[in-house]
């Protein structure tokens, strides 16, 4: 009997005594192992893309998705000082502000239409900073401003797509209270970034095949394009749209011109090379137009 208690007590200790030397007992759970922590890599921000499909890079140019037909480009000086790109834009260059131009004239467009022509003898007399806004105004002025439209709102001229390719230049030579230089009309603002300080209009009548009118002119309307911001969209046939918004813009010239007592004329015949290095054209900029405007006899 004795030796039948002992055996029960024997078995029954033999789990404890292993419990035991495992260094736990069975009323001490077990630790789960901790989670291992890892560090996720930050997500990279997504590339910003144009309404036209064009992604924009931090370095200033562009590409399309296509890269086998990208189209790449230089910031030209309205972007440059309208912040277009926010990676290192440039530092402002000098810049003046135009007055406002008058919504209200004293020739109708009927009579500006019946006395257009083309002018092609001028007089060096000075023409006001009024006369050169109105001017500007009316080749490439904004009409409808709009914060958060295609550069800037809508203007005098129409664009295919509100694509607005074309730029407007004017050389000074005879303006009262503006020393003559090389200026491109910011139409956003309505303002002109000095570009130099130079008459050169002896030097640009040179390139454009020695037209006189050129030379003597108080001021030149220069227009120039960039085509990718047209044909993003309309692919090649968006260079035929970008002429036929010159040729809008052009007509305003005209008119504006008119209705001020001046006269101009429209000049295509120039050397392209002198006259992009003499205005610093960016890549993918194509020169299109001379405009001389004044008094005439």
């Amino acid at each position: 009997m004795k030796t039948k208690i002992f055996a029960m007590l024997f078995i029954f200790l033999i789990p404890i005594l292993a419990l035991t030397a495992c260094g736990t007992t069975p009323d001490e759970p077990i630790p789960a192992p901790e989670p291992e922590i890892t560090q996720e890599a930050p997500e990279a921000p997504p590339e910003e893309e144009t309404p036209d499909g064009i992604r924009e890079y931090t370095n200033g140019s562009t590409s399309e998705e296509n890269d086998d037909e990208a189209y790449y480009y230089t910031l030209s000086p309205t972007q440059a000082y309208n912040h277009e790109t926010t990676a290192n834009p440039p530092p402002p260059q000098p810049y003046y502000s135009l007055p406002p131009p008058v919504l209200y004239g004293d020739m109708s467009v009927e009579e500006a239409l019946y006395n257009r022509r083309s002018r092609r003898n001028f007089v060096d007399t000075p023409l006001s900073m009024e006369q050169l806004s109105q001017l500007l105004w009316a080749a490439y002025g904004i009409t409808l401003p709009l914060p958060n439209g295609p550069r800037g709102g809508l203007r005098t001229t129409p664009s295919a797509g509100a694509s607005f390719p074309l730029e407007v230049y004017v050389v000074v030579g005879n303006v009262h209270g503006l020393s003559p230089g090389i200026f491109l009309y910011n139409s956003e603002e309505h303002t002109l970034i000095r570009l130099s300080y130079d008459d050169v209009r002896q030097e640009l009548s040179d390139i454009a095949l020695g037209q006189r009118m050129v030379a003597d002119a108080p001021v030149t309307i220069f227009y120039t394009s960039f085509m990718y911001r047209i044909t993003g969209r309309y692919g090649d046939r968006g260079i035929r749209y970008a002429y036929m918004e010159l040729g809008h813009s052009a007509q305003n010239v005209y008119l504006q011109a008119e209705a001020l007592g001046l006269g101009t004329v429209a000049i295509g015949a120039f050397d392209d090379g002198r006259i992009r290095a003499l205005f610093g054209l960016h890549q993918g900029e194509e020169p299109l137009y001379l405009m001389p405007v004044g008094y005439f006899y």
